[in-house]
């Protein structure tokens, strides 16, 4: 039998009250992925680190919570529900084999790890980009043309994003003869592209079904950055056993196996900068406060040679840095940086047999207008116009500790407003739980919670007869918990504008300052989190050769 789900709080007392050094190497700051990734690296390098982090899990978006004890006891997943291409030499299982990490992933259901559900038209997309091209194609038979002509596209992506793909005037000349159409509009939407491919408001919205994947329609999309997402599930879509705290915990244990440590309810209150200007300023550490720290207690310090910040990166630069030691044009740019879209989660648990969900999930939507979908969610709470479904009891059968035996857990997703203010709740409050008590907050999720159970009953008739529980979260919960702008659990919005070259890097705007996280270059996601901790460790060791 396979080892069973474990407490995601399992070591939360013990990195609670481990002492922070005085000195460190390098002084991580928040505990995704990214900076845990970075962290192990180092650590397996000789390196003393440390990992501060103001939750009392590690794992940023990739953590679950559990609910009662014992045998009655259910654990749910916040944010990762899938990830593509983890077979054996996939990016990701590539990248934690580099530390020492083993995942056993478990395979969604190849013929349609996804399925689209339209008021008249349901699409189930395949781990395989010649098979999903002839489903278009057999759907939309007066299409072929402008469906081989997205399809190119993917493909040649693909080839430009490819590990190991060449840089520089290689790259272009591979551009210029093997991926001449994407050459042509790395800068496009994936609206303007489908422009040139079809006019079939169908068509145009099976492929961009999955744009809950990156929080933007068709007309603000990067194509490149849809064409990546779309690519890394061609080549499989996966779910870890034991749930998606795993991962954040087995590297975790990396990082202390190395003589590393890993602090949670540590906030970071703000990065130490030697210098008073960023043209000679270096970092020399970190500020922050303990799980014990009272009101009136002082900053902590932690000294440390070089910092790498995985916490959200405009609060990095607005708030963490001195002001005077971000260039003006930075500091700039970072205020006006967009967010992606940001996640209202339903997590149920009920009595029966979610046998008909089975290892797939479900995108279900009102319209095919998405551009419409995400217009009305600029002012105000919109009424809530599709959803995703996903079944980690159903994608990870036979792991005990999901549930309950003949219990089954159930997460719902529906896209919405992030700012805290439309949730009547004041930026200030956002850190602190006592949010929960404004009517307008409460009485906007009741709404969407409803909606939302409503949505699997009518996809699933009688998945929520016997619902043994129910709990919500808005994008203001996933603030409190990860510091996250605008509650988005996807970084800087992928636009063209702040996609590829456009995205910030590793290096920080002082020495020995570097970043991690799904805001830069290798994209949002487990996969570009995971690889952002590559990156940051690399630029260090190219910065001290």
């Amino acid at each position: 039998m396979p080892d069973p789900v474990h407490s995601p709080t399992a070591k939360t007392h013990a990195r609670v009250n481990t002492p922070v050094p005085e000195r460190v190497d390098v002084a991580i700051i928040g505990a995704g992925l990214g900076g845990l990734m970075a962290a192990a690296r180092l650590a397996k390098q000789g390196r003393r680190v440390a990992v501060l982090d103001s939750h009392y899990v590690a794992g940023g978006c990739a953590t679950m919570f559990g609910r009662g004890s014992g045998s009655e006891r259910y654990a749910f997943d916040i944010g990762l529900h899938y990830v593509g291409d983890c077979g054996p030499e996939g990016r990701i299982p590539t990248l934690l084999r580099e530390v020492g990490v083993e995942i056993d992933w478990r395979p969604l259901d190849p013929d349609g790890f996804d399925e689209l559900v339209f008021p008249d038209l349901r699409f189930r997309i395949p781990a395989s980009l010649g098979l999903y091209r002839d489903r278009l194609v057999a759907a939309f038979p007066a299409e072929k043309a402008g469906i081989d002509r997205y399809v190119r596209v993917l493909r040649e992506v693909d080839v430009l994003g490819r590990a190991g793909a060449p840089r520089g005037w290689r790259l272009a000349w591979e551009a210029a003869t093997r991926a001449r159409v994407a050459a042509a509009n790395k800068g496009a939407t994936l609206g303007a592209f489908l422009d040139t491919c079809t006019k079939d408001r169908r068509l145009r919205a099976v492929i961009a079904g999955q744009n809950g994947d990156y929080g933007l329609p068709p007309s603000r999309v990067s194509l490149m950055l849809h064409c990546g997402l779309a690519n890394h599930y061609f080549k499989g879509a996966y779910y870890p056993r034991g749930g998606g705290q795993v991962i954040a915990d087995k590297l975790a244990d990396v990082i202390e196996a190395a003589g590393g440590t890993v602090h949670l309810r540590h906030p970071v209150t703000g990065i130490v900068v030697e210098s008073v200007g960023p043209a000679d300023g270096r970092v020399a550490g970190i500020r922050y406060r303990s799980a014990h720290s009272r009101a009136e207690d002082p900053d902590r310090v932690l000294r440390s040679d070089l910092v790498v910040s995985n916490a959200d990166l405009k609060r990095t630069l607005l708030e963490l840095m001195p002001p005077n030691a971000v260039p003006s044009a930075l500091r700039a740019r970072a205020e006006h940086w967009e967010m992606g879209g940001a996640i209202f989660l339903t997590c149920l648990a009920v009595r029966g047999d979610l046998g008909a969900l089975g290892a797939t999930n479900y995108w279900q939507f009102d319209d095919y207008d998405f551009d419409s979908l995400y217009a009305e969610g600029k002012d105000g709470i919109p009424p809530v116009r599709g959803c995703y479904i996903t079944s980690a009891t159903q994608k990870d059968k036979g792991t005990p500790g999901h549930a309950p035996a003949g219990i089954e857990t159930v997460e719902i997703m529906a896209l919405v407003p992030g700012a805290p203010e439309v949730w009547g709740v004041a930026q200030a409050e956002v850190g602190r739980p006592r949010y929960r008590s404004s009517a307008t907050y409460q009485e906007h999720k009741t709404r969407i919670e409803a909606d939302l159970v409503g949505r699997l009953e009518r996809l699933f008739p009688g998945s929520t007869s016997d619902i043994v529980h129910r709990e919500s979260a808005t994008p203001v919960t996933h603030s409190r918990f990860t510091g996250a702008t605008a509650g988005s659990g996807y970084g800087l919005a992928a636009t063209p504008e702040q996609f590829l070259a456009n995205r910030p890097g590793a290096r920080g705007p002082v020495a020995g300052l570097y970043f991690a996280g799904g805001n830069l270059r290798s994209g949002h996601g487990i996969s570009g989190a995971l690889a952002s901790g590559a990156q940051a460790v690399l630029a260090i060791r190219r910065d001290e050769k």
